[in-house]
Parts: structure tokens; C-alpha cells; sequence
């Protein structure tokens, strides 16, 4: 029996459509869907548990994956099957995940899992673009509670244009590269990079974003109306609620949170005083009162700790730490800290503490990326760790998490931006969070972007960020500059931005309520701005401008161009010419082909050694120009002529007939071995197909 096949189809601005279709594939499922666009097909599935777990949160997985046999490709290394998510699979989740999240009810505590999986790729279509209408669409077409349906788009600008979902060569050519995801109502994401933009172009661009996201969640309702899903979700135990007990803690407690807030203290000397508030809360309990309603005891001692926050912000505009709204913590940085480093910088901000180290390398430390959807090779890169003594706790390294993958990509799309193109070097930074308060990923930024000035790296200018948060009630609203880590969970925005003096390079930004209104995020825009060029301004007093060269003991990088009929000759067979040349001046060389061209890497920390491997590969891949005069040395001396050498290695026969216009009777009554003599290359002799040259030519003929 034929399945029955229902979809919808979605019409893009300029005329492309993407289709969603449920009814073929996976209907065991809670929820399934294929979402093309081109030849592209994205299968989504939903599953969520009708047991509730014991946790007292949403165990919701996000898997997103990309299937080398959607584009014809085996998987790469020695085992032939897809392993562990890439980075870049790890991004797509995060960026689907925090949409989605925030739209469960707060209650709900059912295992839940998202499975996205690109089964055929086209080249001109890039599916994560797709991934937050594919998980929002099944979603939608379960029985699941979710306040959706949501959408994401990713908007580029080229041209003056905006483009819905770019294709990657539309990308490349693009001033913006931002992923916007959005209820009907309002904008809850935004991540993305720019060349240097404006707060208004970035804000134009959202609402772009946004228009076309109210068409996609339109065709996800029409879609869910042909299938007749009803409006009513399914039934779940919902949370224990005890309101007497709710009130009692909140009369005795809220103005000694309240209080304490005010304080403006330290983080560990408020978090001491709240847990010792607590403590004292319980102790009011039996055992038996505590077994029975001990989570609720500890929801609502920390429901009233927020609201007391919140309130001494809004009615008091006081923060945790006792700055104001816009006000940004102390600041203090230093450069060349680490001494075996090509390049370092810490950058501290009040209690959030980034160590950033630069190496320089060649073209073969580059990160390689392969991909079903894409390959290549990363000349810059960042790496961000958060090690567990940052935030003063002590539990067990088990490998990058999927928020140190997160924070790194930030940090590297935000100074990507003013990477110069002709950088000779693999550039890698690594971002060590020794402190954690609160924006550790544009602390990271900031670092990063002195360090690299402390390299020699000839970037454009500093890149400074800050993260903004807001607290609101509806009515009364605070946006806050540098927020805590505190403000960050008791807030209702996380917003990051990065830029230079020029413009923004890059943003993150999440929003926990519904319904922002626009003239917030515009107050948010600005008012980082202020604080962007505020921390700026501490960069630049420490180092304003890359130093002029590399550290005495970084490796130098020089680039040699040779024709591409040399590379053999400078590897040598089975490698050993260059294997020589490397040990003998103790250099690294790499060969690249490019563009019909060999591009040779040299890199060495003695410049002298360097210039000596410069003459030896200018040696072996001499070619000496017909008719032109050359400089050469005699070698040998012959009965019939002179062996000279143009260059070590590259020699030639100045036969006898050819010394000068009369006849020479021998050799050394006119040259000797050591001699400095001009002759001119006339070319290869077809018959012996030798190098032929000329010293009497140059001479001038007796009479």
C-alpha cells in the first residue's frame, strides 16, 4: 500500500521553494518530516518518552548529522563509517538547541530526542540552514507540548543584497553570514559574523530574517492542519506545587535576599552568604519534611533568590556586584607573559580571567576539515578550554564540550575578521579560561586579539567584546553591559558582541522570554557599542598595533615561488632533496600547488639558515634565461674548455672555440679555477641538447 504523502511548499523571496513532506518515512516516530530544498533532503525525527525522568530538567537531545552518502563521498581515516559529530555538526545542534529549549514548558521533564540527518546534499544548498525548520516541523506535527512552531534562516548580504539561505559561494562573497532564529511573535537567536558592520545593518538584517521566518512557520501550521493535528498536546505529570509553602518562603526570605543582593560583594562571599540562608531555611525541617519536599524547599528558595535580584535591579538599577547598568568591570591586561610562546596576552574583566597563546606555523598545522558538505583546510583557528578550577569546582576532564566547541567558534568568527588574507602562517590561539564570571568567550576575543598583536601578526585592528543582558517584568526593563555569570541565569537575555572601532564582527545572542520588542535589542545594540569601544580603549593602551616583527625565537615564514615542473626536483626522489634541505639548514619546507604554481614554505627561528635554504632551492630550480649575462665561477678546467657554475649544482661547459675570438692554444693562459667570469646563455645546442654559452661574444672583436 502506498503511503499518503502530505506537504507544503515554501516560496523564497527570489522564487527558490523549499518543500516539507511527512507521511513516507520514519512514522514511528513522534514525529517525521523531509525537508528539501534543491536536492537537498533533510530527514527529522521526534521521540519524547512518555515516563518522566527523575531530573528536574529537559533532557532534550539535538542530533544533527551529515552522511557522506548524501553527497557521494566515503567517510574519511581507516574505519569507512560516520564516528563522533564533527565540529561542525556540534555547532548545528547548539544553534537548533537553543531555540528550542526555551519553548518546553518549564515542567516538562520527558526524555526527548531531535534527529536530523542529511541524506542528499547539493552543493548549492547549505542544510544546516535548514536544520531549525526541520526540527520545528516535527515538532509541530507531534503530540509533544512545544510553544512552537519556530524557524531559522541564514541571511547573507551581497551586493546590498540580502539572500535567504546563501548558497556557500554566495557566502563567500558576502559582508554577512548571521543564522536568525525566530518564533511569530519575536526574535529568540541570532549568531553570526560580519565584515565590520553597522548596529542598523545588523538590525535590517534580522528583520528580513524575520519576515521570512513568519512564511516557514505558516507552512508548518497549514501542513499540521492537513493532517488534522490537534491543538491539544498530550498529557504529562505536571510539577508538584505547594502554594502555602511557596508564599511562607517568600514572605521570611525575599528581603533577606534582597539585602544580601544589595551588598555588591564578590562572587564567592555572596554565594556563601545565600547557601548559609539556605542552610538556615532547612534546618526549620525535619528529615522527613526534607525527604518529602526538599526539591520544592530548594525551588522556591532559589525562585524567591531570583525575584529579589530582578527586583533590586529594575526598582534600584543595583547589580549583584553593586555596578550600574552600563558599567563595566575593572579591566587589566598584559602581553608577552608566557616566554616560550610565539605570542600571549591575559585579559582579565573583574572576576573572568582569559590566558591566550598564539603559534605560527606552516600550511601542513592547518586544520583540515571533511565534510560530506564541505573540505578544506583552516589557516586560523581557536581553541577555547574551560578547565573546572575556573569556577572554583573539582570534577573529572571528559574531553571538549559541546560549549567549549561553541565559545571557541565565536571567539575565531570574531577575529577571523581581521586576519590579514596574505598571512604567510597557520595561525593557531588557544584560549585558557583561568577564571569564570561571566563572558569567558569574549574575554577569549579580547585576548585572543592582543595576543596576536604580541605574535607580530599583522592584523587590522583590536577586536574587543562584551556580553549584554536584560532584565524585564513586562513593563520595567534593564539592559546590563558585561553581565555576570549570575545575571546570565537570572536574565532573560544573553547577548554577545565583537567589534572593532569600525563595526561589528560578530554576535551570539539568546533570548529566554517571548515577545522582545524591537526597540530593546536596539537599546542592547547601542549600548554595547559603548561598551565595546570602552574595553577597546584598554586593548589599545596595552598594544595598539602589531609588534613589527615576530619573537626572536618564533619561527619566520618566507614564501618562494617556483614553476610547477620544479616540485620534483626540490622534494627529490622518495622526498630526499628535501629531507637534506631541511636537516641541513634546519628549516621547515612545504611544497603547495597552486594555481599551476609551486609555493614553497620555508619556516626557521634563524634568519640566516633561512636565507641559505632561499639559495639552495633558488639552485636547484635555476633556468637561465636565453641571451641573458650572467656572473658565473670556473669549477674546472679542461683541455677543450671551462666547466663554470651558474649556481651550486648547475653547471655548464664554456667549450674552448668559445673562451675568446682567437684560437686558444690553452685553456689557462686565459682562465683559472676560481675566476669570476661574464658569459652569455645562447640557449640548448640541438644537437647535444646542452646548455650553450659564450664568453667571447662579450668581448670586443680584435680587427
Amino acid at each position: 500500500m502506498n503511503p499518503k504523502v502530505f506537504s507544503e511548499t515554501i516560496k523564497l523571496s527570489d522564487g527558490r521553494e523549499i518543500i516539507i513532506e511527512t507521511g513516507k518515512l520514519a512514522k514511528q516516530a513522534h514525529g517525521s518530516a523531509v525537508i528539501k530544498m534543491g536536492n537537498c533532503m533533510i530527514l527529522a525525527t521526534v521521540v519524547s518518552s512518555y515516563e518522566e525522568s527523575s531530573l528536574d530538567f529537559l533532557p532534550l537531545t539535538v542530533d544533527y548529522r551529515e552522511k557522506f552518502a548524501a553527497a557521494g563521498r566515503f567517510p574519511g581515516g581507516f574505519f569507512k563509517r560516520e564516528a563522533r559529530p564533527s565540529n561542525e555538526e556540534i555547532l548545528t545542534m547548539r544553534i537548533v538547541d537553543r531555540v528550542l529549549r526555551p519553548l518546553f514548558p518549564k515542567d516538562y521533564h520527558a526524555e526527548t530526542q531531535v534527529m536530523l540527518q542529511l541524506m542528499s546534499h547539493d552543493e548549492n544548498v547549505m542544510p544546516d540552514s535548514l536544520a531549525g525548520l526541520a526540527a520545528s516541523t516535527v515538532l509541530s506535527l507531534s503530540d509533544i507540548p512545544f510553544d512552537g512552531p519556530i524557524s531559522e534562516v541564514r541571511v547573507a548580504r551581497v551586493e546590498g543584497n540580502f539572500i535567504i539561505n546563501p548558497s556557500k559561494f554566495q557566502l563567500e562573497v558576502s559582508d554577512i553570514d548571521m543564522m536568525v532564529g525566530a518564533t511569530e511573535e519575536s526574535v529568540v537567536m541570532v549568531e553570526g559574523e560580519f565584515d565590520q558592520i553597522s548596529e542598523e545593518e545588523m538590525t535590517e538584517a534580522i528583520k528580513f530574517s524575520h519576515e521570512e521566518i513568519i512564511r516557514q512557520i505558516k507552512a508548518q501550521k497549514d501542513l499540521a492542519k492537513k493532517l488534522g493535528i490537534p491543538q491539544e498536546k498530550r498529557e504529562y505529570t505536571k510539577a508538584t506545587e505547594d502554594i502555602e509553602l511557596e508564599d511562607n518562603i517568600e514572605k521570611e526570605y525575599y528581603e533577606k535576599c534582597y539585602e544580601i543582593a544589595k551588598k555588591g560583594l564578590p562572587k564567592s562571599e555572596r554565594s556563601d552568604l545565600f547557601n548559609n540562608l539556605k542552610e538556615e531555611l532547612l534546618s526549620k525541617y525535619t528529615e522527613e519534611e526534607i525527604e518529602e519536599n526538599g526539591k520544592l524547599i530548594n525551588n522556591y528558595f532559589s525562585s524567591t533568590q531570583k525575584k529579589a535580584v530582578r527586583a533590586l535591579l529594575l526598582e534600584e538599577g543595583i547589580r549583584l556586584d553593586g555596578r550600574k547598568s552600563s558599567e563595566i568591570r575593572p579591566i587589566w591586561t598584559e602581553t608577552n607573559y608566557l616566554p616560550s610562546t610565539h605570542g600571549s596576552a591575559i585579559f582579565t574583566r573583574g572576576e573572568t580571567q582569559a590566558l591566550a597563546s598564539v603559534t605560527l606555523g606552516t600550511s601542513r598545522e592547518a586544520n583540515v576539515i571533511d565534510l560530506p558538505t564541505d573540505q578544506g583546510e583552516e589557516t586560523f583557528y581557536l581553541h577555547y578550554n574551560f578547565p573546572p578550577f575556573s569556577t572554583g569546582e573539582a570534577r573529572p576532564l571528559r574531553g571538549t564540550s559541546r560549549r567549549e566547541v561553541g565559545h571557541g567558534n565565536l571567539a575565531q568568527r570574531a577575529l577571523k575578521k581581521v586576519m590579514p588574507i596574505d598571512c604567510p602562517y597557520t595561525v593557531r590561539i588557544v584560549s585558557e579560561i583561568l577564571e569564570s564570571n561571566g563572558s569567558s568567550s569574549m574575554a577569549s576575543v579580547c585576548a585572543g586579539s592582543i595576543a596576536l598583536m604580541d605574535a607580530g601578526v599583522k592584523i587590522k585592528k583590536n577586536v574587543s567584546g562584551i556580553a549584554m543582558g536584560l532584565i524585564t517584568d513586562g513593563e520595567k526593563h534593564a539592559v546590563l553591559s558585561d553581565i555576570l555569570g549570575d545575571e546570565d541565569h537570572l536574565g532573560d537575555m544573553d547577548f554577545k558582541v565583537t567589534g572593532t572601532e569600525d563595526g561589528i564582527t560578530a554576535c551570539q545572542m539568546d533570548i529566554k522570554i517571548k515577545g522582545l520588542k524591537h526597540e530593546i535589542l536596539i537599546e542592547a545594540l547601542n549600548q554595547a557599542k559603548e561598551g565595546r569601544l570602552e574595553i577597546l580603549k584598554k586593548l589599545n593602551d596595552n598594544i595598539s598595533k602589531p609588534n613589527e616583527t615576530v619573537k626572536a625565537h618564533a619561527p619566520k615564514m618566507v614564501k618562494v615561488e617556483i614553476k610547477k615542473d620544479f616540485i620534483g626536483i626540490v622534494i627529490g626522489p622518495g622526498g630526499k632533496n628535501i629531507q637534506e634541505l631541511q636537516k641541513e639548514t634546519d628549516t621547515t619546507v612545504v611544497i603547495n600547488e597552486e594555481d599551476e604554481k609551486g609555493i614553497v614554505e620555508i619556516l626557521g627561528v634563524d634568519q640566516d639558515k633561512i636565507d641559505n635554504a632561499i639559495e639552495r632551492i633558488k639552485s636547484m630550480v635555476f633556468e637561465p634565461v636565453n641571451g641573458d649575462t650572467y656572473n658565473v665561477t670556473v669549477v674546472k678546467i679542461l683541455d677543450f674548455g671551462a666547466v663554470i657554475e651558474f649556481v651550486p649544482g648547475k653547471e655548464a661547459l664554456l667549450h674552448v672555440s668559445e673562451i675568446a675570438w682567437e684560437r686558444v692554444e690553452k685553456v689557462t693562459d686565459y682562465l683559472n679555477i676560481g675566476d669570476k667570469i661574464d658569459i652569455k646563455y645562447l640557449g640548448t645546442d640541438p644537437r647535444t641538447r646542452k646548455p650553450k654559452i659564450s664568453r667571447k661574444v662579450l668581448l670586443k672583436k680584435s680587427d
